[in-house]
């Protein structure tokens, strides 16, 4: 689900100190992409957002999720966007995230 190695390679590249603001950046723009998924039904834009939350999610390690952006991105490209299953991509950045912050915050402790 996550990519641990990267999320360490990208807190080396960055700084401890810095990589905090870069979750935080990361957090606030992806939960404003998810959020709008979740309240709108508009397809239109999916292609769009599905390619930015899978660059966004790539970063930063969340890669089950990237992975699921970028099929539905494919799909969206592909003039099938109703078939994305919008669901399942949500369920997946939550989930990720969620792991994200608890381990993100019991390594913060040690």
């Amino acid at each position: 689900m996550i990519d641990w190695t990267r999320i360490n390679e990208l807190r080396n590249e960055v700084g401890v100190d810095d990589f905090g603001e870069v979750v935080e950046l990361f957090l606030e723009e992806v939960d404003e992409v998810i959020e709008r998924l979740e309240i709108s039904c508009d397809r239109s834009k999916l292609e769009h957002d599905l390619h930015f939350l899978k660059g966004s999610s790539m970063n930063l390690g969340f890669a089950s999720f990237s992975s699921l952006c970028q099929l539905g991105e494919k799909a969206s490209a592909e003039g099938n966007a109703d078939s994305v299953d919008v669901g399942e991509i949500l369920a997946s950045y939550k989930a990720s995230r969620a792991a994200f912050i608890a381990q993100n915050e019991a390594a913060l402790q040690n």
